[in-house]
């Protein structure tokens, strides 16, 4: 007890630093609590089972060239260790093309019991971040030449940590899943006064919480936090509410604060595969256009549950 209370200090002292900042660069997931090793390396064989997740998330439908995002991962504990590792590929696309980033991750995760019921896990990653830049692709009204070389794989490395602690109904993470702020410039430009920078990976700083509750039987609710940290843009603050019904069916709601509100739904199709799928209404003047008509996802997981012990603790997390 004394260890949670003391890592549960830690998360709160971190969310008051970060309310401090700004945030946002990383691309966001509204079933990011399916999607935890995206965010978190620490998460990686928490699960106790080989665990494959595949998401794609369509931002902003109906305004041509908005961001889509692409994610494939894989992780699982090592038997007779407390070593997990995992696999990640994330991409994410701008302006039909015009920006795309690629990140390739390999994840290592060491956990320790604290108490019974109680895990403390430890997670590095190490990747690649292959960035394209197209600037041909952009319209130009004017008709004038753009001035400005594109990008072509460029590849830049990067490394990652994540703390996440959990029990059989509660979990809290805190990580920084992109810690090198690498620079993109054009050194093409031979007017000293011309811009000449692009694009920079900034560090995005996660904090996550949830706790589950056995409201009877068959009926269980989870309210869920996210907020996410980066200068130079807003606090993102995620808040969830998810009930599971007879361990099958999920559904929920969330909202992110002055962003949007969202719906979800998840089905256990077998003891093995899962599907969810979300969707987005932006609260902000974006979402009140004619040329925005929401974001979607679409979340499918595939666990070999006979592999290793099959967990007790609820498939909220």
């Amino acid at each position: 007890m004394k260890i949670r209370n003391y890592f549960l200090g830690l998360l709160f002292l971190a969310l008051v630093f970060v309310t401090e900042a700004n945030g946002q660069q990383d691309a966001q997931y509204t079933q990011y609590m399916f999607n935890t090793i995206s965010v978190n390396p620490a998460y990686a064989g928490s699960r106790g089972q080989l665990s494959v997740a595949a998401l794609y998330r369509a931002q902003w439908v109906g305004l041509e060239g908005a961001p889509t995002s692409q994610t494939l991962n894989i992780h699982s504990p090592i038997r007779n260790s407390k070593l997990g590792y995992g696999l990640s590929v994330v991409n994410d696309e701008i302006g039909d093309g015009t920006v795309q980033e690629t990140y390739f991750d390999g994840v290592l995760s060491y956990t320790i019991e604290v108490a019974r019921d109680a895990k403390l896990s430890f997670g590095v990653k190490a990747g690649l971040n292959v960035l394209n830049l197209d600037f041909n692709r952009l319209r130009n009204f004017d008709a004038e030449p753009v001035n400005v070389d594109n990008i072509e794989n460029r590849i830049s490395p990067n490394v990652g940590l994540g703390f996440y602690y959990h029990t059989n109904k509660f979990y809290a993470g805190l990580s920084a899943p992109n810690l090198l702020q690498t620079e993109h410039f054009d050194n093409s430009a031979t007017d000293a006064n011309a811009v000449q920078f692009l694009s920079k990976e900034r560090i995005n700083f996660y904090l996550i919480t949830g706790y589950v509750f056995d409201l009877n039987g068959n009926l269980k609710f989870k309210p869920a936090l996210l907020t996410k940290m980066v200068g130079g843009a807003p606090l993102q603050v995620d808040l969830s509410a998810n009930f599971m019904f007879a361990d099958k069916f999920t559904f929920g709601a969330a909202y992110r604060l002055d962003a949007a509100v969202s719906a979800m739904a998840g089905f256990q199709l077998s003891d093995q595969l899962m599907l969810g799928l979300a969707y987005d209404k932006e609260t902000t003047e974006l979402g009140g256009t004619r040329f925005n008509d929401g974001s979607f996802e679409v979340f499918l997981r595939y666990e070999l549950v006979k592999s290793f012990q099959r967990l007790v603790s609820p498939r909220f997390f």
